[in-house]
């Protein structure tokens, strides 16, 4: 690390700001927010389309549906009727009938481990990243992950036609690549974001992520029904190679190695963040690993992190299933239905973290404060809906509304405690979400796990209500955890010159003696 922070010592030079159209019209920071959050888009569009596609590319008729004959199974296991409802008019399951054979006989287990293995690289790569993200260059890691994700797309037809064991090696990859995005993000968004507009520019940045859920659901399914299922691969990845190139031209580390920034904004950012151009130029100090893993307020993240996510995958992947399974509705079979709720989602989230940092300007709220409302609007309503969906009954109408608005609540968190890990330490933002995000990833390989074992032979509105208020209880701990323990203070071990002081404390009291 020591060899990195001097090369990156030697990369930053005081570079004259131009005080060009472009950034007297757009701030160079909100540049970078754009495409920060186009480049989310990116990784999270290129990460699902693998479940549209897979639609077109297996081979349904000669693979086995081991659930054909479930519904007839439960009335002979269960003395009492089973809790389902009946599809509302015009709401058949015809259309699984005209589906398109592909050319690919995938067994069930196999298509869950195409699906999953894009985890495993998730998983391993978030704290590499985050400390060459944080020693070296967030730019090029942020540029590495896309360029990766791009071309193990490109080339997924070519190595899923030679064998699966191709697509997994391409989703493995993919997961890599995709697992340091937070971490670099967040290092961005610490040295660019003036404090009272971090939660403005931290939710347009991290609600690409929904928007480029929405976008790939959308573009996928057009593409497979009109030119084939090699085409969603071949067409998202070329047409994301353009985000590489702005990426390079005009974006960059800090401020001040930023060409098409006005000095006003330049100056701006840097006084707010209390830093110079001489602070850019010290190398990274060493994360205090011991006081991280004794804060508070690191700890009450971890946990909102980790229940969040599963409300999130539950709401995102599970409730649909809820939809089909005891409404009797196909929602998971339009894409339009599908992709809907992450529309208005944006706008919210947006529109939400303007708010927050207009009343932290006029210092009608704290830091911490704007924290923890985003967190409880994010908690509490989705937990809400879930309480609403148990006992709603057979209103497809008002089910689709409350799981909307469940998702859009939802959004909230991108302004709440996802923002977190930068107030309480900017100096190692990247390295602090890297931790949370890992250990919250595993929430979305616990959900589809436990769902499927309590609705097996049982998918009843009774066994949907077991899952629904184990989720509910996960948001109330998130909820008090964070409103008793969260913080939005930046913490003493944060301070490099207290890290500095901390470690030669030995040597200066050594010298003294002598």
């Amino acid at each position: 690390m020591h060899i990195i922070a001097k090369i990156k010592k030697n990369m930053v030079k005081d570079i004259p700001a131009r005080g060009t159209i472009c950034g007297k019209c757009l701030p160079a920071r909100y540049v970078l927010a754009v495409l920060g959050s186009i480049g989310m888009a990116i990784i999270y569009g290129l990460k699902v389309n693998l479940s549209v596609a897979m639609v077109a590319m297996l081979n349904h008729t000669a693979i086995r549906n081991d659930n054909v004959d479930l519904s007839h199974n439960i009335n002979d296991n269960f003395a009492k009727p089973v809790e389902k409802c009946q599809p509302p008019d015009g709401d058949t399951d015809d259309y699984i009938a005209i589906l398109e054979d592909g050319p690919f006989d995938w067994s069930g287990p196999l298509q869950g481990t195409l699906l999953s293995c894009y985890f495993w690289g998730y998983l391993i790569s978030q704290i590499p990243g985050a400390r060459i993200a944080e020693n070296f260059s967030a730019k090029w890691v942020m540029l590495t992950a896309v360029a990766i994700n791009v071309l193990c797309t490109i080339l997924t037809p070519i190595f899923t036609k030679v064998h699966y064991v191709g697509l997994i090696f391409m989703r493995v990859l993919e997961g890599i690549g995709g697992g340091v995005t937070f971490p670099a993000m967040h290092c961005m968004i610490a040295a660019w974001s003036p404090p009272n507009e971090r939660s403005i520019m931290s939710t347009i940045i991290y609600v690409g992520t929904s928007f480029g859920t929405a976008v790939s659901i959308l573009m996928a399914g057009f593409l497979s029904d009109n030119f084939g299922w090699e085409s969603i691969f071949y067409v998202m990845g070329g047409l994301s190679c353009i985000w590489m190139i702005l990426w390079i031209c005009f974006v960059q580390d800090n401020p001040n190695e930023q060409r098409f920034i006005t000095a006003d904004e330049r100056e701006m950012i840097n006084s707010s963040l209390g830093q110079s151009k001489e602070d850019a130029k010290e190398g990274h100090p060493p994360t205090p690993w011991n006081q991280v893993l004794k804060s508070i307020p690191f700890w009450a993240i971890l946990i909102a992190h980790c229940c969040s996510n599963w409300g999130w995958y539950m709401f995102l992947i599970e409730v649909p299933f809820y939809m089909k399974q005891v409404l009797a509705l196909n929602v998971t079979s339009n894409a339009m239905a599908s992709a809907m709720p992450y529309f208005p989602l944006l706008i919210f989230s947006i529109m939400l973290g303007k708010i927050l940092d207009t009343l932290k300007a006029k210092e009608k709220i704290t830091t911490t404060a704007a924290r923890k409302i985003s967190t409880t609007i994010a908690s509490a309503i989705p937990m809400l809906c879930l309480l609403i969906l148990c006992y709603i009954g057979c209103r497809h109408n008002w089910a689709i509304a409350i799981m909307t608005i469940g998702i859009i609540s939802m959004g909230a968190m991108f302004s709440g405690f996802l923002s977190n890990h930068i107030d309480i330490a900017p100096n190692f933002a990247g390295t602090l979400v890297a931790l949370t995000n890992t250990v919250a990833t595993l929430p979305g390989i616990i959900v589809p796990i436990f769902v499927g074992f309590i609705t097996k032979g049982n998918q009843t509105i009774a066994a949907w209500r077991i899952i629904f208020f184990v989720t509910m209880v996960l948001f109330v701990i998130e909820f008090l955890v964070y409103i008793i323990l969260g913080s939005g203070e930046e913490q003493p071990w944060n301070k490099k010159n207290q890290t500095n002081d901390s470690e030669n404390t030995p040597l200066r009291n050594k010298e003294n003696t002598s």
